[in-house]
Order: structure tokens, then C-alpha cells, then sequence
């Protein structure tokens, strides 16, 4: 019998009948130990003090954006008064009016019956489900409010573009909630492209890990699992990563070719023993990455969709309630989920700039990653730090971001709250220029985005016509 090969001489003998190539270390990734030069990115502190009366907004759905921007706010209350509510569930709808003080006259159950009642605020705030931007974005419109739209801007092309054409027909400001335009890491990287630090701009490869248990979440359990009933996986969770390469490039994309489908979360992957539901004895539950029981029992994670009661003794029943009764306790191979969990777009801009992308579900992390490649330099980042290598001198230059209370209040990089700033300065000075994701600006990528499911379902390379 042959003698066992200890693991570590295995690497060893392997890395030999290679060529004695060595192991990756952080430089082969983009990342040095060591320096040239440090910076520090550090956002701006959040609040217009100059502002002294508040513009009025109504929330269309009081759900988890709907929160966050209306939070603002809660917490700048010179600024954004908040006083109306549609949510046609009643624990949420209650919360959110308590937080802003909102008189029963102006809450309702659907945004419909918000648009019965006479204009009674500057604004409409839209945080409802995918599939119901649409129709509340055009009401408000006709109506005359100016409008903060959550991304997507509408499931289809047509309906993006007659958003378009009525805020230009009515003059009022759509401001598109396309936040990473507003996070500081973005903002720097543009300066840079645009001040020529790289040189001529190349390429950028663009990575969007999502994470596998955020996938299974939002994607395959979650409201976002069929596509036909809310948006494609590129508008829903990437059209972020389509506006801010079409953003950051400055030109426009000619062309996309796209590949991707559902390779993991189906039946077929169905492990022997498994059960529709987690919490029906399922044999192999303990050993399942995607278990509900220890996604949302046991670890407590993405429990922010659940409308817990105010007693706390019993949120433990209550999460085992809700793993009996809704999607978030059924197993992720036995879902009518049709989201791809891998995705991967080619795209060309003018002047020959070219762009790969790729969006990932099976990652143990979160972040975008992002590497541009310019004539004289090139930029590596992960959304916490870049690092910028000029080719002529050979200086090596990290940046790290600074960003305060990203978890509490603003996420994404800092930019939730810094869009709602802006908004709010565009809105009191009905000044769409304030503003650097208004509707014009946003449209491009959404179709970016439709071309690239296009291209995805036919396996042909597509242009793009704007």
C-alpha cells in the first residue's frame, strides 16, 4: 500500500511540476504590503444646514428602501418631512407613520389611492416592488410631484422610455436611485479616469460577487425569484453596476454579448432526503448551506424582511412561523426561481473601450471589485481600498474610504443618503443639474441592461441604439 502524501508536500510537489511558479500573494491580485503613498477618501458629513424649511414627500412603500431613505429624514428633519404613507401592510404601514408623525388623513393601503386625494406634498418617494414603479411614477408625474425612484425604473424598455419622455414633457425632476453614483470610492475612481491619472482608458473588468447566502435570499427564495413577475437579476441587482460603468467611462456602449443561466439553485441539484421546506424534517438540513433554519433561526441573518411583533421573547417563533408559511422556509433546489446565478456581459464603448463583467452568486463575500486599465496605469479596488500604480514612475499610491455610518444609516458605499441629500438640493431648487442620476442619465444603462438579457436569451452579440 502506498504511503500517504502529507498534504503539505503535495502543494510543494505541485507547485514543482508547474515550473516552480510560485503561490499567488497579494501583489498578483493588484495589492502591495507596502506603499508609495497613502490617502484617505472620506465622505462628507450628510445634512444641507443652510436648508431651513423642509421639502414634503409621501412614501410609496414602507418596506426596507422605503426606510432608508425616509430615515433621512427622521434624522434631518430641517430638510425632508415626510408625510404620507401608502403600505398595504398594516404593522409596516403603522411603524412608519409613528416614526414621521403622519396624520391618518394622509396614510393609505395601495399608492392608488394616494393619487385620489388632491396634491398634498413637493414629492413622491417610490420604494414599491419592482413591478409597481411604473404606474406610481407616471401618476405623480401627471399630478405635478417630483419623484425619488428606486432602481429598476421600470421592467420593460417602453415603459422606461415613456417615463422619460412625461418628466420631460411635465419638467419635473426623476432623480434615479442609481447610489453608487454617490459613494465616495466611485466618485474618486471617476476622477481619476477623467483627469487622465491613467492615462487613455483601456478596459475595466467589473466584478459584482454577490454571495451565496444573499442569493439564496433575495433571488431564490426572495421577491426577486422569477423574473417574469418582477425584473431580470441584471436590471434588479446589477443595473447599479451597468450605470456606474457607463457613468465612470463617460461614453456610450455600442455593444453587449451576455451568457448565464441557472446552473446550481434547481431540482436536478436537490440533495437526496431534501424537503420542500427546511423545517419538514429535512435529512440533509444540517449540512446545507442553505438552510433556513440556520440562515434565519439560528444565525439571525436577513431577518430584516420579517415584521417582527414588539415582544421580543417571541421573535424565535415567530421566524419558525414564518419558515412554515412563506418562501423563506422552502429549499432554494425546489423554487420556481428562474434568476441566473452566474452572469457574465462583454460590452464595447466608443472610442474602443472595452468591458467585461461578471455577476456572481457563489461567493463567500460581498463588494464590488473593480480593475481599470489605462495607457500609463492601471487602479485595483474591492470598494474598501484601491490601489493606483502609475506605469511611468512606478509609484504605488492606496487609497482607503472612510465612510461614517454606513451600517446604521447609509449604505452602499455611503451613497443612499448622499443621493437623498442631493435629491432634496435639486428638488427645493427645482434644479435637475444638482443631480447626477436624473432619469436622462439613468435610462442608458437600464437599456444596457434589457439589451444584455437579449443578447443572454439568444446567444447573439447585440447592439445598443440610444
Amino acid at each position: 500500500m502506498k504511503k500517504k502524501l502529507d498534504r503539505r508536500k503535495a502543494i510543494k510537489n505541485m507547485i514543482l511540476g508547474a515550473g516552480a511558479i510560485p503561490l499567488l500573494s497579494n501583489s498578483a491580485y493588484g495589492f502591495r504590503d507596502t506603499y508609495d503613498a497613502k490617502n484617505t477618501i472620506a465622505a462628507k458629513n450628510y445634512g444641507n444646514s443652510d436648508i431651513k424649511k423642509p421639502i414634503t414627500a409621501i412614501t410609496l412603500g414602507a418596506g426596507s428602501r422605503g426606510n432608508v431613505y425616509g430615515n433621512y429624514g427622521a434624522q434631518f428633519s430641517n430638510e425632508l418631512d415626510i408625510v404620507g404613507v401608502a403600505e398595504p401592510i398594516p404593522i409596516r404601514n403603522e411603524r412608519y407613520a409613528m416614526k414621521h408623525n403622519i396624520p391618518d388623513e394622509n396614510r393609505f393601503v395601495t399608492w392608488e389611492h394616494v393619487f385620489q386625494k388632491p396634491k398634498f406634498a413637493d414629492a413622491v418617494i417610490i420604494t414599491t416592488p419592482d413591478d409597481l414603479h411604473y404606474a406610481p411614477c407616471m401618476k405623480a408625474l401627471e399630478m405635478g410631484y417630483d419623484v425619488l425612484l428606486e432602481k429598476p425604473i421600470a421592467p420593460t424598455e417602453q415603459e422606461c422610455r415613456n417615463i422619460l419622455a412625461l418628466a420631460k414633457k411635465t419638467n419635473r425632476i426623476v432623480a434615479v436611485c442609481h447610489v453608487l453614483r454617490y459613494a465616495p470610492y466611485f466618485i474618486k475612481l471617476k476622477e481619476m479616469i477623467d483627469s487622465g491619472t491613467v492615462g487613455e482608458l483601456i478596459s475595466i473588468q467589473h466584478l459584482e460577487p454577490i454571495q451565496h447566502i444573499h442569493m439564496s435570499h433575495s433571488y431564490v427564495r426572495g421577491n426577486w425569484h422569477n423574473s417574469k413577475k418582477t425584473t431580470p437579476i441584471i436590471l434588479a441587482k446589477s443595473c447599479h453596476d451597468l450605470d456606474i460603468l457607463r457613468w465612470m467611462i463617460g461614453k456610450k456602449c455600442k455593444s453587449i454579448s451576455a451568457f448565464g443561466s441557472v446552473k446550481w439553485f434547481k431540482e436536478s441539484n436537490a440533495p437526496v432526503g431534501s424537503t420542500n421546506r427546511c423545517t419538514d424534517g429535512c435529512a440533509v438540513e444540517s449540512i446545507c448551506p442553505y438552510s433556513a433554519l440556520k440562515i434565519y433561526h439560528r444565525d439571525r441573518d436577513y431577518t430584516y424582511v420579517f415584521d417582527f411583533p414588539e415582544d421580543e421573547s417571541t421573535h424565535s417563533d415567530f421566524i419558525l412561523e414564518q419558515l412554515k408559511t412563506t418562501n423563506y422556509g422552502r429549499c432554494v433546489y425546489k423554487m420556481e426561481n428562474d434568476q441566473p446565478d452566474h452572469y457574465v456581459a462583454s460590452m464595447e464603448f466608443e472610442n474602443d473601450i472595452t468591458v467585461n463583467f461578471s455577476m456572481e452568486a457563489f461567493t463567500s463575500y460581498h463588494g464590488r471589485r473593480t480593475r481599470i486599465m489605462g495607457s500609463h496605469g492601471d487602479i485595483v479596488g474591492d470598494m474598501n481600498q484601491f490601489i493606483h500604480t502609475d506605469f511611468l514612475s512606478n509609484k504605488v499610491t492606496k487609497w482607503d474610504v472612510s465612510v461614517e455610518n454606513v451600517d446604521n444609516y447609509s449604505g452602499h458605499g455611503g451613497g443612499d443618503w448622499a443621493l437623498v441629500s442631493d435629491w432634496i438640493k435639486a428638488v427645493k431648487a427645482q434644479d435637475s443639474s444638482l443631480l447626477t442620476s436624473t432619469i436622462d442619465a439613468s435610462i442608458e444603462s437600464h437599456i444596457m441592461g434589457f439589451m444584455a438579457e437579449k443578447s443572454r436569451e439568444t446567444k447573439q452579440t447585440v447592439s445598443i441604439n440610444l
